[in-house]
């Protein structure tokens, strides 16, 4: 009869590479045919930076390789909403790709705007595969600069 020394975290480490390999197929994705396009697992959004800039709210998204066409930018309720497709090269044959990495499909990315802005006024530009909205506050929200009168 062997003695084995007791080891706690070995059945750690293997079951840590059989979680690993799960969410490594299902967040980046595996190719498998789906009728005459690829579908990939998981999903995606594209990463944004909102920030106030000149009295306005500023959302940048980053939307590389994406066909402004395949882009709707959209106010309803309050809500900002971003949807949008990444479609997959149909250029490039399934058998000639070794790894893909990069998310494709549709998405979605919805913000709750504050009471300032005016909906009314909101603008989208699209250049370099970023997409810009801006979203102007309402002149009443806007801080505005008292001037003190000095009595004598």
């Amino acid at each position: 009869m062997a003695i084995v020394r007791f080891d706690p975290f070995r059945d750690l480490v293997g079951l840590q590479e059989r979680m690993n390999r799960i969410f490594e197929d299902s967040y980046r994705g595996v190719a498998r045919p789906a009728g005459d396009e690829w579908a990939l697992g998981g999903s995606w959004a594209p990463v944004v930076d909102i920030y106030e800039h000149e009295g306005n709210i500023v959302l940048k998204a980053e939307l590389p390789g994406i066909d402004p066409k395949d882009v709707q930018v959209g106010v309803e309720n309050n809500v900002l909403t971003v949807r949008g497709e990444r479609k997959f090269d149909s250029d490039v044959k399934r058998e000639q790709y070794h790894r893909v990495e990069r998310a494709y499909g549709t998405f979605t990315r919805s913000f709750t705007l504050p009471n300032v802005v005016d909906t009314d006024k909101i603008k989208a530009e699209y250049k370099d595969g970023v997409l810009r909205v801006t979203l102007p506050q309402r002149e009443e929200a806007k801080p505005k600069q008292i001037s003190i009168a000095v009595t004598k």
